[in-house]
């Protein structure tokens, strides 16, 4: 893979897409944590009538200048943005649209517009035609250096950007408010933000295109959002998820022989849901095992309690009975007669403490009466941390008896 970083044919496509989904991925961090993440959608959207009407208007004053459509493509795109954005402020201010109805309005109409351009321009303009095509999915691999120095100096310019703002944009992201109330630049921070992003969905619909620009915006935040809590953290991750999005959608481009923009757009996808399933902390698979993990651990404290006061466990056990049993036996908290043993029978006298406890402190504290006292109690005793015992305790000054008269074992027997 390393001549692909070298070879005269493929540098261009590698460096250039790599660039360019670095600079998209560090707005869509930006993006996400505002939960506008449809904003870059509808942008994107917007984006494809003012190219084409950009590109029709080139073909008709200087056709003979061709190679320099790019500059019609990105003059007319910014153009269409900019007033898509003016829209669905508009909507939202003025109209009293809700921003989720604006944002799709903006995105059909304005797509809708540049759909029935493009379709004008086939029969009038159709050599000019296949330039407005390209836009709809990307051209990646006929990128050359100029794409790389533009998409470098994107980087550079929203890399710079973030270094320079990072403390008010934090105080940004997670409170407006308290911006507003300490005399932060937040207008001024959300318009940068909005014209950084505009010119990183313009610039990038020439290697993925704008049905799916707003896929490689938002991909890499919400994989990275798996991993961490910090925002310099998700910054990196982003950046690193977005780049090596651009490389092996460009290598699987290549050796699958597939359109280079959807690969890319494929390979962030695949990134965000391998992290929303197997992310440590916040992934299905671990939350999963976590929840069932939990629910054992219940049953096994409910078992304990039950063979402490019945002296037996049900003669037609459960599949999770039975596993919970092993686990037991397992862990020396019961014998294979399935009696308790020492540290068994202390384990259920410290569930009953707690579930005493938690009723007592029901009754007597919160006024609680009844058969929800012994209900809450049952979800509790599973959850009561060992400070959280000493502090009921404590508040309840050492009882002996629970609202029932029933004893309150001693922490320890």
């Amino acid at each position: 893979m390393i001549h692909f970083f070298t070879d005269p044919v493929l540098r261009a496509p590698i460096w250039g897409c790599m660039l360019m989904c670095l600079a998209s991925s560090l707005m869509g961090v930006l993006i996400f944590l505002r939960k506008r993440s449809l904003l870059s959608e509808t942008l994107s959207h917007a984006t494809y009538p003012g190219a084409c009407l950009g590109v029709a208007l080139f073909a008709l004053f200087f056709p003979q200048y061709e190679e320099w459509t790019f500059l019609a493509v990105l003059g007319g795109a910014f153009v269409s943005s900019l007033l898509g954005l003016k829209a669905i402020n508009w909507l939202e201010q003025k109209g009293g649209v809700r921003t989720d109805a604006a944002l799709c309005f903006v995105l059909a109409v304005f797509f809708g517009i540049g759909i029935v351009i493009a379709s004008g321009m086939q029969s009038g303009l159709p050599m000019w035609h296949k330039q407005v095509q390209m836009l709809l999915f990307g051209q990646a691999a006929t990128m050359s250096d100029i794409h790389i120095w533009t998409y470098g100096g994107l980087s550079l310019v929203i890399v710079s950007f973030l270094f320079l703002t990072y403390r008010p944009l934090q105080s940004l992201l997670f409170d407006r408010n308290f911006s507003l109330t300490n005399k932060l630049p937040v207008i001024l921070l959300e318009k940068a933000v909005f014209w950084l992003l505009l010119l990183s969905l313009i610039v990038g619909i020439r290697s993925v295109g704008v049905v799916l620009m707003s896929g490689m915006v938002i991909a890499p935040a919400v994989a990275a959002r798996q991993f961490t809590d910090r925002l310099k953290v998700m910054f990196v991750l982003a950046g690193f998820f977005g780049s090596m999005s651009g490389l092996l959608g460009n290598y699987f481009s290549v050796v699958a022989d597939l359109p280079t923009g959807p690969a890319i757009v494929l390979v962030g996808t695949l990134f965000a849901l391998l992290s929303l399933l197997f992310a440590p902390k916040r992934g299905l698979l671990f939350r999963v095992i976590r929840i069932l993990s939990f629910r054992l651990r219940c049953l096994e404290e409910n078992i304990l309690k039950g063979i402490w006061k019945n002296g037996k466990v049900s003669e037609t056990p459960s599949f999770a009975v039975k596993t919970a049993l092993w686990q037991l036996k397992r862990g020396g908290w019961i014998n294979p007669s399935l009696q308790l043993t020492k540290d068994g029978k202390l384990k259920a006298l410290s569930i009953v403490r707690l579930h005493r406890l938690w009723e007592l402190y029901l009754a007597e504290r919160l006024g609680f009466q009844g058969d929800k006292i012994h209900r809450t109690a049952e979800e509790m005793e599973h959850i009561i941390t060992p400070e959280m015992e000493e502090k009921l305790t404590h508040l309840l000054e050492n009882p002996k008896h629970d609202p029932h008269k029933q004893p309150i074992p001693e922490k320890g027997l």
